[in-house]
This record gives structure tokens, C-alpha cells and sequence, in this order.
């Protein structure tokens, strides 16, 4: 009796001192694009990241296929569908319109000052305004400057656009082709090539890397290199709340230290190299290229006020000085290309 005594007794003692096992969580995510595209490789890159940087605590799950549409991604994160994911504004402008600031015309030269600026942007005015709530939010960027591509003829003035039939994101890319005269119409990033090679659309607006990601390069003939874009699409990138409210603050801070302006200068410095491979693609497919003249370039910004107009009212009603915020925007541009 003492032996079984003195044995419960270490046993207690034993488990008193004991290291906790210590909880893991797994998260799913998913991505609507190609598995090859940039932004799939860069989300599992950022997750392979954050879970070295948890030890293994925190850890993610790829879903083999997105649960819903890509314009109903925020809703699916939202409702619980994945844990994880990312989708660009113009999906969805009547419930994100203030991030249609960075998609623009005549931006950055580059996805990384684009992306760094607007963050900035994002964080200090708009994310009060709550166009996120339901989901946490951790990172805003912008991808890459949106150029022209069609299988028609070159594009010299607005005068060639006349009447063509332009595939966009919806957004501000969807609203300037219609100012410039073309008919441009909204369809989501993966329906391009069946929408081009059917003649269900003339041409697209796209940064550089996709016509690699979605190989529209076999279809195209024609591109219009525009200096900071077209325009250039905004992205959200958030996690389902319930999911986020239950992990440690110890994770919760190391995910935020991943997040925000890092994400952003991750992201738009990873979409630069792509945009990168898909100019030198462009080249060697044969497809023409030209860069937009002073005076297309004068006649397509004249053009491009009103979309400043229209977005200054919209985020003047909701309580922002929008006239002032763009112009800040615009002064970060300026700032991030000069390496601040």
C-alpha cells in the first residue's frame, strides 16, 4: 500500500512539473488564380513564413480548389468556407470603394511603390471607415501597373479604342475603359483566355505577369504600355475573425509583424519580378508593344479627372477629405520611389 502510495504521489509531482503540450491551430486558405500565378505562390510562401515563425503552432492548410467565386471571396472567409484569402476591390467596389484610390490612372512605376503607398493610406485614413469589417484585415497592396492588350490593332489615341470590347476587373479599370470609349465589361481573371480566343472580347486590361499566368500571349497581338498604368487593381487580404479571435496574442502578434506595410512591400516587390518575367514573355511571343506617346499619354489623363472627381465625392461622403487624401496619396508615391 505505502509502494502504490509513494507512486501516485511521484506521478502527481511528475505532472505538476510537466511542459504543457503546447495548442496548434490550422488554417485553410485558398487562392482563385492559377496554381503558378504570383500571388498563389506568394500567399503560400507567406504561410510557410508565418508558420516557422510560430514554430510550427500556427499552421496552414491549402484547400484544393477556392470555395466559392472569386467575387465572393470576403464572403467566404467571412462565413467561414476558408480560414484565408485574399481578393481584389474591384470584385466588389460597392462595398470597398475607397481602396479604388490606388487603382487610379498614372500611379507608381512599380507594383512595390503602388502597394507601400497605398497601404500607408489605407491604414491611416480609410480602415476606421470599417469597408472590412467582418474580417480581419491584414494587409493592403496593389498589383502591378495595368497596361492594355488586344487582338485587334495598335492603340496610338483614344480614337482607336472606339468601340472595342475590353475584358477588366470591374473597378476603376472598368469605369475609365468606358470613358475612353471602349465597351468594357467586368469578367473574373481566369475567363480571359476563353474570352479572348472565343472574340467575346477584343482585348484586356491586365498588369504584364498575367498574360503569362492566364497564356494569353497566344492570343494577343497588340499592347500599350502606359506609365504608372491604366489603372491598377487594389487588394485585401484578411482572415475569418472567430479564426483570428482564438489564436494566442503571442501568434496574433507575430502574424501582424507579417502583415500590413510588409505584406505590401512583399507582395508588390514579388509581383514587380513576375511583371518582370511576363514583359520579357510578351517579347518573346512576338506580340507588338508600344509605349504610349506624351500626347496619348495627355489625352487619356485629361480623360482620367473625372474618375478623381467621382472618387473624391465618394469618399467625401464618407467622411474623409478625399480631395486631401489623394493628394496625400499621390505625395507617398512620390516619397516610396524615392526609397522613404
Amino acid at each position: 500500500m505505502i509502494t502504490i502510495r509513494k507512486l501516485a504521489l511521484a506521478a502527481l509531482t511528475g505532472s505538476a512539473f510537466a511542459v504543457p503540450a503546447q495548442a496548434q491551430t490550422t488554417l485553410t486558405f485558398s487562392s482563385w488564380v492559377p496554381p503558378t500565378h504570383h500571388l498563389t505562390l506568394w500567399q503560400q510562401n507567406w504561410a510557410a513564413d508565418v508558420e516557422k515563425a510560430t514554430g510550427g503552432r500556427v499552421k496552414f492548410q491549402s484547400l484544393p480548389k477556392h470555395p466559392s467565386a472569386p467575387g465572393g471571396t470576403f464572403d467566404a472567409v467571412r462565413d467561414g468556407l476558408m480560414d484565408l484569402s485574399y481578393v481584389t476591390a474591384s470584385y466588389t467596389p460597392a462595398r470597398h470603394a475607397l481602396p479604388l484610390m490606388a487603382e487610379l490612372p498614372g500611379a507608381g512605376a512599380t507594383a512595390e511603390i503602388n502597394a507601400v503607398a497605398y497601404s500607408r493610406i489605407h491604414w491611416k485614413h480609410f480602415h476606421k471607415i470599417g469597408e472590412y469589417n467582418g474580417v480581419k484585415l491584414l494587409a493592403v497592396w496593389t498589383h502591378g501597373p495595368g497596361q492594355m492588350f488586344n487582338t485587334k490593332r495598335p492603340i496610338n489615341s483614344i480614337a482607336d479604342l472606339k468601340g472595342m470590347k475590353i475584358r477588366t476587373g470591374g473597378g476603376i479599370a472598368e469605369k475609365f475603359g468606358n470613358i475612353l470609349g471602349a465597351s468594357a465589361f467586368v469578367k473574373p481573371a481566369p475567363e480571359s483566355f476563353e474570352l479572348l480566343s472565343s472574340g467575346v472580347a477584343d482585348g484586356i486590361f491586365f498588369p504584364l505577369e498575367s498574360i503569362i499566368s492566364f497564356k494569353l500571349d497566344k492570343v494577343l497581338k497588340h499592347a500599350t504600355i502606359f506609365p504608372g498604368g491604366f489603372y491598377s487593381s487594389s487588394f485585401g487580404f484578411f482572415m475569418n475573425q472567430d479564426k483570428w479571435n482564438k489564436l494566442s496574442k503571442q501568434d496574433q502578434d507575430i502574424i501582424e509583424k507579417h502583415g500590413y506595410e510588409y505584406a505590401a512591400r512583399s507582395n508588390g516587390q514579388s509581383w514587380d519580378t513576375a511583371d518582370q518575367k511576363g514583359l520579357e514573355g510578351l517579347k518573346a511571343s512576338g506580340v507588338s508593344i508600344a509605349n504610349a506617346s506624351p500626347a496619348f499619354v495627355k489625352e487619356v489623363m485629361a480623360q482620367a479627372k473625372q474618375l478623381d472627381d467621382e472618387w473624391i465625392k465618394g469618399a467625401n461622403a464618407k467622411g474623409l477629405d478625399g480631395a486631401k487624401v489623394l493628394a496625400e496619396f499621390r505625395e507617398e508615391l512620390k516619397k516610396v520611389a524615392s526609397g522613404k
